[in-house]
């Protein structure tokens, strides 16, 4: 690696995908014949594929077919075009959660590493990339990696993804591993069940985007009896989060904490903790920032000493 090495930072999320300056839905899906339209259209090995439709449904593993390989081209093509290349020797900067880190970490490189250089078009523009390395690197620790040098003695990350939960203390300025707890318990579950009581009551879902606009603008838009239920249990949502959090021994109204993520707006909205040593980071790109972060100080290390 060298100066010219381009760190592209992606935060694979079940519900969207992050970059530093991106954000679009985890969703991918083949066409079978050649597309009229080429926006958000990715071609490789002379298939097409649209790029951010509906979510992919949650797995075991992101690695169990091909999709978030493509859905990383896609994220790497659309920085790439921020940066007005075409051609570029690429340090992939990605995470997992942090209690699957050490499982996981190897599996997840080899199946990017996959190819070392990838042709591919994105919207009909032709990318050619060469993958100099691959990091991975713990979400939630990312999210806050920057700031961490001012932490006080004792601080709760709480990252609130799209299918997990991490649960992180940093003490004296570092992670405590140890005790660190991911729970599949993220928002794609309290969109579940918000349907299955939309279900049980009404007889109909709500669709997943008006959800989704209800957990960041409201529900001016919504019938009454759907608002109703989508707040309440938004509210039981948060109210579990924070069980999680006492039941592991943390005092809510002295330990200083820290929301990350995408659950980090539900939080703040629905969760009615405003005192004063909680803390809410609601940029959904904060782990792609955290990778970027991260990759470029080693990048920079990399090449002191080399040089």
């Amino acid at each position: 690696m060298d100066k010219n090495t381009v760190v592209i930072a992606i935060d694979h999320g079940w519900s969207n995908m992050k970059t530093v300056h991106e954000i679009f839905t985890s969703g991918i899906r083949e066409i079978t014949t050649e597309p009229a339209l080429f926006e958000n259209v990715l071609e490789k090995d002379g298939k097409y594929y649209k790029v951010g439709s509906e979510r992919l449904k949650v797995k075991d593993s992101k690695v169990e077919d091909e999709n978030y390989y493509l859905l990383s081209l896609a994220a790497t093509a659309k920085e790439l075009e921020r940066l007005g290349k075409r051609t570029a020797n690429v340090y992939w900067a990605v995470g997992l959660p942090l209690t699957r880190f050490g499982k996981e970490k190897e599996a997840f490189i080899k199946y990017l590493n996959q190819n070392r250089e990838v042709t591919f078009k994105y919207e009909k523009k032709q990318y050619h990339i060469t993958i100099e390395r691959i990091s991975v690197y713990p979400q939630c620790f990312a999210a806050v990696a920057s700031q961490i040098s001012e932490f006080p003695a004792k601080v709760l990350v709480v990252d609130i993804g799209s299918w997990t939960v991490d649960l992180m203390p940093i003490i004296n300025q570092s992670p405590d591993e140890s005790v660190c707890v991911t729970k599949n318990s993220g928002i794609i579950t309290c969109i579940q069940q918000i349907n299955k009581e939309c279900v049980r009551k009404l007889n109909s879902e709500v669709d997943e985007y008006d959800i989704q606009q209800v957990m960041l603008n409201g529900a001016d838009n919504l019938p009454d009896q759907y608002k109703d239920i989508i707040l309440e249990e938004l509210h039981k949502y948060c109210e579990t989060i924070t069980n999680y959090i006492r039941e592991l021994g943390y005092n809510m109204d002295l330990t200083p904490i820290i929301f990350v993520g995408g659950g980090a707006t539900v939080m703040k909205r629905f969760g009615q903790m405003q005192q004063r040593n909680v803390r809410y980071i609601e940029d959904i790109r904060a782990n792609a920032k955290g990778f970027d972060y991260l990759g470029k100080i080693y990048l920079e290390r990399t090449i002191r000493r080399v040089g």
